[in-house]
């Protein structure tokens, strides 16, 4: 408070305080007209002051003398801003508010001062009103009043700090700020065109800092760091945004466990004491494990339901699908197994499943139901005696009124459905009342040997970086790169929390005659466009690696956040516009002329009718 004209916040006053002259500032959260349940006790008015630390209960005196104060702050309009001046009084006995860190005084006002009246609003600032998301961002700036996204913020700020903390104090890392207004990269996530008033030619917002971060590596920073601001233009999702924030590194002379263990160690020192204690070193899985258990590179390994393999008990089995299944390539039969899903799950459940699955991965399930009296019901039990039966029930761990998901088909696409339908199922249970995943319990993992390039969607024959072109190959995988470079594992790794990946980095190629052969003749890009990184990697580039941390979904994970952007204080909305600025707009055609650039305003105009 030394530097304002406030001597006390409205979050700090105690018993202690009783007698002090105080003079605070802030909003009216309530008045008294919320709070005449008491007035029959206390002949008095009350309301209630709010600011960035809490609240303190202001008693509005009666007596003619303060009839300018009274008058004052009886019709002040809620979340106007006021100054009050007063002393700090005792509530008397039985009147303390034991829900309020100061309820055991109030302010007994003396002067008063409107700073700035509030006009009608367009939503309550409780938490518990309910606003549509719209709302909330076209008024951005009252929603931030909110208690919620008050401690989200604030949270986030005393990691980022602790974060540096340990990199820069603890850990000898250089704080680098890297330029926005770079040019494409090739591969990766579409970017976001800034014209320039060079005809023809744009920048582009990047991704990420990689190229940068590597050639701080190359300039012999040895450790660099940033909270570094990015952008992708692309839709935006719960826990995707177009810029978005995430904790950037690089080390140089480092391996894989290295990037490990200061992670952990940061994460150690920043987590936030009332979430509990981060045990570490983390667990790992393998990219293949992961999704042969749970059906994805991210799991959310809280709960159980893991995909069990069934494919040599059925093998012997004569059942047509089943061997169809079984004689094509990487041909397989795996299941979960949702516990108590007949007392959980209705009839419209289960179909729900099933048509999901065949809507998004063109895999058609089969169930089977434990019965109470033990026995199996499914169209698959007129193919199994029961011993067999029985001997599918201790497969599956099967317990009464259990319901199994049943999948046959190619390995890949059995996993990728019933990793979506375990989470699904997991969606039905705890919405029917079964807790399968405490938000306040945070399950770490690390994902690692995942393949370097996989089969272009629309070119299967071509093939993409799996995460982007930087990466290098498994120390084991290296002769592979020339002959097979499907089979090549990578040398990244992936952070998951709680089933969301927040974290993912590789140790990168440092060799320029070894990056240039992956860009040119594994992907067939054309290697001009980096050959600013390939020059500099022939000039004496250490080997490094690093990673990036999610800072916004990561936040939005410890607070239990439904989306990223309860965390972010001026996010865009679920289509990247900004509600309250309106903003991407229009400009006119004398603004665009340095540019060299017209617009069709036909369709531009169509454009604005959609939206």
């Amino acid at each position: 408070n030394s530097f304002v004209t406030r001597t006390n916040t409205c979050g700090e006053l105690r018993s202690a305080h009783v007698g002090q002259e105080v003079t605070l500032y802030g909003w009216i959260q309530y008045q008294s007209f919320f709070l005449l349940c008491f007035s029959w006790i206390r002949q008095g008015l009350f309301l209630v002051l709010r600011d960035f630390q809490g609240l303190t209960q202001i008693l509005i005196p009666q007596d003619e003398a303060h009839h300018h104060v009274k008058k004052l702050l009886s019709n002040a309009p809620v979340e106007s801003v006021v100054r009050v001046t007063g002393i700090v009084s005792a509530r008397p006995p039985g009147q303390e508010n034991l829900r309020m860190p100061t309820g055991d005084i109030e302010v007994k006002a003396e002067t008063a001062e409107i700073l700035n009246s509030c006009k009608k609003l367009p939503f309550e600032i409780k938490d518990f009103m309910k606003k549509s998301e719209a709302l909330r961002m076209q008024y951005r700036y009252l929603d931030l009043r909110s208690v919620q996204l008050q401690y989200n913020l604030r949270l986030r700020s005393q990691i980022v700090m602790r974060m540096r903390e340990y990199l820069c104090n603890l850990h000898g890392f250089v704080d680098v700020e890297t330029p926005t207004l770079f040019k494409r990269t090739p591969g990766g996530a579409k970017e976001f065109l800034v014209p320039s008033r060079e005809a023809g030619k744009f920048y582009s917002l990047p991704q990420s800092p990689q190229q940068f971060k590597q050639l701080l590596m190359v300039g012999g920073l040895d450790r660099y760091f940033q909270v570094a601001r990015c952008y992708r233009d692309e839709g935006s999702r719960p826990d995707r945004q177009p810029e978005f924030t995430q904790i950037d590194i690089e080390m140089s002379f480092v391996d894989q466990a290295g990037i490990r263990r200061l992670i952990e160690g940061l994460l150690q020192y920043s987590w936030p004491e009332e979430r509990g204690c981060l045990t570490t070193p983390f667990p790992s899985m393998t990219y293949e494990a992961a999704l042969a258990d749970y059906g994805t590179d991210k799991p959310d390994t809280r709960f159980g339901m893991k995909i069990v393999d069934i494919s040599d008990f059925l093998r012997r089995l004569d059942i047509q699908f089943v061997q169809n299944a079984l004689r094509c390539p990487h041909g397989t039969v795996k299941a979960i197994c949702i516990p108590q899903g007949m007392r959980y799950l209705k009839n419209k459940d289960l179909e729900s499943l099933k048509e999901s699955a065949k809507s998004q991965f063109n895999q058609e399930i089969m169930e089977i139901i434990c019965r109470p009296d033990g026995s199996l019901e499914s169209l698959l039990t007129k193919f199994l005696g029961e011993k067999q039966q029985s001997e599918l029930i201790q497969a599956l761990n099967m317990q009464v009124d259990d319901v199994v998901l049943l999948a046959a088909g190619e390995h890949k696409q059995v996993c990728s459905a019933l990793g979506s339908l375990r989470l699904e199922s997991a969606d039905l249970l705890e919405a029917a009342g079964l807790v399968l995943r405490d938000p306040m319990t945070f399950h770490f993992l690390w994902v690692v040997d995942f393949p370097l390039f996989l089969p272009k969607e629309e070119n299967p024959t071509e093939l993409e970086s799996a995460h982007h072109p930087f990466t290098a190959p498994h120390p084991s995988d290296t002769s592979l790169l020339y002959s097979d470079p499907t089979k090549v594992r990578s040398q990244h790794y992936d952070l998951v929390l709680n089933g969301s990946e927040v974290g993912g980095g590789s140790i990168r190629i440092h060799s320029a005659e070894q990056q240039r052969y992956v860009l040119e003749k594994v992907l067939k890009e054309d290697s001009e466009v980096l050959s600013h990184l390939l020059e500099a990697l022939e000039f004496g580039a250490p080997p490094h690696g690093g990673i990036a941390l999610g800072l916004d979904r990561l936040i939005s994970l410890i607070v239990d956040a439904p989306s990223i952007r309860d965390v972010i204080a001026f996010p865009k909305s679920f289509r990247g516009r900004d509600l309250m600025g309106n903003a991407p707009d229009y400009v006119t055609p004398e603004e665009l002329e340095p540019y060299h650039i017209q617009v069709s305003w036909p369709l531009a105009e169509k454009e604005a009718k959609q939206n």
